[in-house]
């Protein structure tokens, strides 16, 4: 899992990003290590029994919508000749829909075209970035629906994949997700997908700016992830709490209302 790729990506942005020499590196490294890149929609094509996964397939994905996946990461997947998803936040890309409160410079639309034409999976990431789990039934369809709706009316063709904003779902947001007709859904989950997780909660491992090549190669042999994410899932753990209460307090003030 992509976020950005910059050589100097804002403060917001910087984590969550990777220089351009570090995507080419790790690309390079995916081809030479015998994995073939597939789209989302290709793995939930292939679990309906429509098609069979090559060998040691591998998703490259990329959320929110920043602008250096097509000036930057677009060109070394065509030199690679490597399939990839992008999964947009259509309210955070520049253009007609914008909102605001985009935490980088952002794709526009025609970019977004460009990627699509050149074989890039086009998926969904909401319309706000909002964490889904606590939001309201009607909120949430309609973060779920417009998302949809403004990527078929820009591209002529309704995402068939979705992925959560921050990662976070819960087994009502899923239903949603499934409702609205996503095919499948990507979580974050910082572990190796699986089968058993289902296509509305698949798992992938974040790359960030400080994941070094030998790191890299660790997440993609399938080795210490669990020592590598430690952090990051204790803090989940520990969120995923604080969201529960939230949601029951606010259903208790609801019934009192």
């Amino acid at each position: 899992m992509y976020h950005s790729v910059a050589a100097t990506p804002s403060h917001a942005a910087r984590g969550l990003s990777v220089t351009p020499a570090s995507f080419a590196e790790q690309l390079s490294l995916i081809g030479t290590s015998g994995f073939t890149p597939i789209r989302t929609a290709d793995l939930a094509a292939s679990w309906r029994g429509e098609r069979a996964l090559p060998r040691r397939p591998l998703l490259i994905t990329f959320d929110d919508g920043y602008e250096g996946v097509h000036r930057h990461a677009l060109p070394v997947l065509a030199r690679h000749g490597f399939a990839a998803t992008l999964f947009v936040c259509t309210g955070w890309l520049r253009g007609a829909h914008e909102t605001g409160a985009a935490p980088d410079t952002m794709l526009d639309w025609d970019q977004v075209r460009e990627l699509a034409a050149a074989g890039v999976e086009i998926g969904g990431h909401s319309h706000s970035h909002p964490q889904l789990d606590q939001l309201d039934e009607g909120r949430l369809r309609r973060e779920l629906v417009h998302c949809k709706e403004v990527v078929a009316g820009e591209l002529g063709a309704a995402p068939a994949s979705f992925a959560y904003p921050y990662g976070y779902s819960s087994r009502r947001v899923r239903l949603a997700v499934r409702q609205a007709g996503y095919a499948q859904a990507l979580a974050v989950g910082n572990d190796l997908a699986r089968r058993a997780q289902g296509p509305y909660a698949l798992r992938r491992v974040t790359v960030r700016r400080r994941t070094g090549i030998e790191e890299f190669e660790r997440l993609l042999q399938g080795r210490a992830i669990a020592r590598t994410f430690v952090r990051d899932r204790t803090l989940t753990q520990g969120y995923a709490l604080v969201r529960r209460a939230r949601q029951v307090r606010r259903k208790a003030i609801r019934s009192r209302v």
